[in-house]
């Protein structure tokens, strides 16, 4: 196995275990916040504060990676994950509502970390192998649609606090992706690119490519996460048990990385635009059946078609962000462009647990229509003008 190939299997492997963390505070965030607020409109804030960390974290992780490298900064935010998971598990098992948005505030930054693993592979990979390494690593993510939510079922009631088993496995997977991470071999920028700074984010953030990649992932990742957030209250609501709202999530994960398998290779065959644009269309047939019924199989199908959408807008604009910097200007603009992601995602959080509160699961999937509405429109915008590929550009 040449190098490349290694270093994009470990970052495949690291993307699994970051994703089996995710799925499985997907699964128990919003239900432990319901469970430990006061006032219940608070329930998602749990949700909402990991999104935060995120987005108040991402765009400093990108510019320290700058500086001691790739895999110094996931070892550094992977540590500080283990913090935040110790956090909420004393939350849960001493019953304090705002400690378990500290700890999940604090494992935000774990995740804003694990975000480069996607950019990481495009910094490995030559030019015809990018889009499939990028796909690949992400593919990760079907390993945390499996394991999380059967992790959490099976540690949910397994310590006498509710959810503590379930925030302490955390830390077991946090270990191994530490041990990986110390195995992998990315070049760190020349002391040249250190000292280029390249064109200011004002001039790149103009051009038509790099709105429609911000745009594109910021409204996929918002409009998954507004829906996906709420699912498992909507589903408590309609007198679904736990289980099945377990089976949604897991099946809504799966669908999103799965399609990763072959995603680099239709963007390849068909181009990048194209892919973006039927993204869309996915999620407003995701739209159409939420609200067309509230069986189990309404929110399961509603769900995967979310995933799928999510991941065509999410690696077609990944895909698109790389095209519109160079190796010495790639810290500012992915870390803005994860930082608009991560922010839309804390907004969405945030209105998701008011917004079924006081207006329904309806209310929710209509409010998700004009955004993606916009988005479509870009893209076909896009579809009119040259590309406006950075000079030199390669990450």
């Amino acid at each position: 196995m040449d190098q490349a190939k290694k270093n994009v299997a470990l970052l495949c492997t690291t993307q699994a275990l970051l994703f089996t963390n995710n799925t499985i505070l997907i699964a128990i965030n919003g239900l432990a916040g319901y469970a430990l607020a006061a006032d219940k409109s608070l329930a998602t804030l749990p949700v909402t504060s990991y999104v935060i960390g995120a987005a108040l974290t991402t765009l400093p992780v990108s510019h320290l990676m700058r500086r001691v490298g790739r895999v110094n900064g996931f070892t550094l935010g992977t540590l500080i994950g283990i913090i935040g998971a110790m956090i909420c598990g004393y939350a849960v098992y001493s019953h304090a509502f705002w400690t378990l948005c500290l700890g999940t505030l604090v494992m935000g930054i774990y995740n804003a970390s694990g975000q480069y693993y996607r950019f990481a592979a495009a910094d490995v990979a030559s030019g015809d192998f990018k889009s499939k390494a990028i796909s690949l690593v992400m593919a990760g993510g079907l390993v945390g649609g499996v394991l999380g939510p059967e992790t959490s079922k099976f540690t949910k009631d397994l310590l006498p606090a509710e959810f503590l088993g379930s925030y302490l496995a955390l830390i077991g997977f946090c270990v191994i992706a530490l041990v990986l991470q110390r195995m992998m071999h990315i070049p760190r920028l020349t002391a040249a690119e250190q000292k280029d700074h390249g064109r200011p984010l004002r001039e790149i953030a103009r051009h038509p490519a790099f709105i429609v990649a911000v745009l594109s992932g910021t409204v996929g990742y918002g409009v998954m996460n507004l829906l996906m957030t709420a699912t498992p209250l909507a589903m408590k609501s309609c007198a679904h048990p736990f289980s099945d709202a377990a089976f949604v999530i897991q099946w809504h994960v799966i669908a999103m990385f799965a399609p990763s398998f072959v995603t680099g290779t239709l963007i390849k065959r068909f181009g990048v635009r194209s892919i973006l644009f039927t993204g869309v269309l996915l999620n407003f047939a995701c739209v159409a059946i939420a609200l067309s019924g509230v069986d189990v199989m309404h929110f399961w199908l509603a769900l995967v078609m979310l995933g799928v959408g999510w991941n065509f807008m999410f690696l077609g604009a990944t895909t698109l962000l790389t095209e519109t910097h160079t190796p010495s200007e790639k810290a500012k603009v992915q870390g803005a462009n994860d930082m608009a992601i991560f922010i839309t995602m804390a907004v969405s959080s945030a209105s998701s647990g008011w917004l079924f509160s006081a207006r329904g699961w309806e209310l929710m999937n209509y409010g998700a229509i004009p955004f993606l509405l916009v988005t479509g429109l870009a893209i076909l915008f896009l579809n009119r003008r040259p590309w406006p590929v950075a000079p030199s550009s390669r990450t």
